[in-house]
């Protein structure tokens, strides 16, 4: 079995940085946007099958001479597994920080078809939650060792905590949500901090919920980040915006 994780994008493409798909020899799991570019990636990774190769990568412009038309220009890394990861039916949401946002977002997203799992350190702001909790001393473990699809929303009291989290995040290419809290003189630095350790930030939404209202109460932005997380997961479209590319 080949996975083919789209590990690059430049200018408009039909799926984000870290979208993954699983090819067989005659099965097919998971989408990279459809289309000739899934076509031609589908192709080499039954070849890689045939020839026995272990790893492969792809750089696809996608113009007219593909027959696509967004335009812009998608890298893609092809490596051998043993089987596929299949996500759960109600995918885990790993929150981390317990103060008043994230216990509103774990209540908010309780309601949905997810796994909420509220982290921290400190055992007396978990007391107050309500839903699964988990104490550790070491959160940034438990991205590293969080099922495969999962989404990560980081809104810690530390700053410092919250970029070692974000960027541990952005080393999971098969998390479909990745957001942090916080103002944009604050991405900015992230961003910096990021670009030292080599990190593509495109996947990042900061701030979360923001897209809806500026109300900055604890309940009002866990609503809204809730629909924008549950919006990102339940997408069905395989092109972006004003690109249609799957034909």
């Amino acid at each position: 079995m080949i996975r083919v994780t789209i590990t690059r994008t430049r200018g408009s493409s039909p799926r984000e940085t870290g979208a993954t798909m699983f090819v067989t020899a005659d099965e097919l799991s998971g989408t990279i946007g459809g289309g000739q570019l899934e076509y031609m990636a589908i192709d080499r990774a039954r070849q890689m099958l045939r020839l026995g190769e272990d790893a492969a990568d792809m750089d696809i412009p996608l113009g007219p001479e593909i027959g696509q038309c967004c335009g812009g220009r998608v890298e893609l890394a092809l490596t051998r597994v043993e089987q596929t990861p299949v996500p759960p039916e109600h995918p885990q949401v790993l929150i981390f920080g317990a103060g008043h946002v994230g216990r509103a977002l774990a209540r908010a997203l309780a309601l949905l078809p997810l796994r909420p799992v509220l982290i921290d350190q400190r055992s007396d702001e978990l007391a107050r939650a309500s839903g699964e909790t988990r104490l550790t001393p070491l959160p940034e473990a438990e991205i590293r060792n969080a099922p495969y699809g999962s989404s990560y929303v980081v809104l810690t009291h530390d700053h410092a905590l919250d970029f070692l989290l974000v960027a541990e995040a952005l080393r999971r290419l098969d998390a479909p949500y990745i957001g942090m809290i916080g103002s944009h003189t604050k991405l900015v630095q992230f961003r910096r901090f990021a670009r030292a350790q080599g990190l593509d930030t495109d996947r990042l939404t900061c701030p979360i919920g923001a897209a809806y209202s500026r109300d900055k109460r604890p309940e009002v932005i866990a609503a809204f980040t809730a629909a924008e997380l549950i919006g990102r997961l339940t997408q069905t479209t395989s092109c972006k915006k004003r690109h249609p590319c799957d034909s």
